[in-house]
């Protein structure tokens, strides 16, 4: 196990931000912080940036199952993986080591691509199609046939992930506390041939999804996982269950997802 101040830092690089960060690392260091050059060093893991940053920190760095993450947005920026600010980070390090802090626990899903490579994601997994022509998959849970989709694709996302993409079509927003998975639409078609539930559902924990892409000429489509772009040739399954993994991160008192979510949306 890393020493516990042992910090790593995730961010672009990029000449104006470190000049910035100067003073974050000078204060670090007279908390009695290490910063560390490699993340497999750290047990505790910053991503500067809002939460495509933080979701970049996570993938790049394994999904760390011994380490906090740690989420810092900049002035222009709003996250709801982030508690804390560039601007006060004197005052993050004084309550790292002098308050109590509750750790969250982020559920992560796993995604599996034709019965190979296994994908953890934080935020959401989309399959869609690239060209102009609807996409059509088999949907199955519990290895169950559910029902033929045929449009523009589907979203499956984690309690989290659910205030993205996901919410943007009318998905559900999600309390992290429940261990879960939401799929949602991408303009389904729907007629008297082609019949799909036609709103988001959600999967509990054990549950497992399955997506078979019907090969009818749109066998490229694009995956989404996180904020990743994957061009996986013919693609014929795609399968999302719950992982064990989780994220960890802290929160600070008087700042739940729920507070984030107000702030943010309202």
């Amino acid at each position: 196990m890393p020493n516990r101040k042992n910090i790593y830092f995730y961010y672009q690089p990029d000449e104006a931000l470190e000049k910035k960060l100067v003073p974050l690392f000078d204060a670090a260091k007279t908390n009695d912080f290490n910063i560390v050059e490699h993340s497999d060093d750290a047990s505790i893991v910053i991503s500067i940036g809002g939460d495509g940053a933080f979701l970049q920190a996570v993938r790049k760095t394994g999904f760390r199952q011994d380490c906090i993450y740690v989420g810092i947005t900049r002035a222009d920026e709003s996250g709801l993986y982030c508690d804390f600010e560039l601007d006060n980070f004197d005052s993050m390090l004084y309550t790292m080591q002098h308050e109590e802090l509750e750790v969250r626990r982020f559920p992560v899903i796993d995604v599996q691509v034709n019965g190979g490579m296994t994908y953890p994601c934080l935020n959401e997994v989309s399959i869609r199609s690239v060209i102009i022509k609807t996409i059509v998959m088999d949907v199955l849970i519990d290895d169950m046939f559910f029902e033929t989709f045929r449009g523009d694709g589907l979203i499956v996302a984690t309690p989290t992930g659910s205030t993205g993409y996901n919410k943007s079509t009318r998905g559900a927003v999600i309390d992290p506390l429940l261990p879960c998975f939401q799929v949602t639409e991408l303009a389904s078609l729907n007629n008297n041939r082609y019949r799909t539930l036609g709103s988001s559902f959600i999967l509990s924990k054990g549950r497992k999804l399955e997506l078979d892409v019907i090969q009818d000429g749109n066998d490229y489509p694009i995956i989404g996982l996180d904020n990743e772009a994957y061009s996986i040739r013919n693609i014929k399954n795609i399968t999302v269950t719950l992982s064990d993994k989780i994220v960890k991160t802290v929160k600070l008192k008087n700042n739940s997802y729920w507070d984030r979510v107000r702030r943010t949306f309202l």
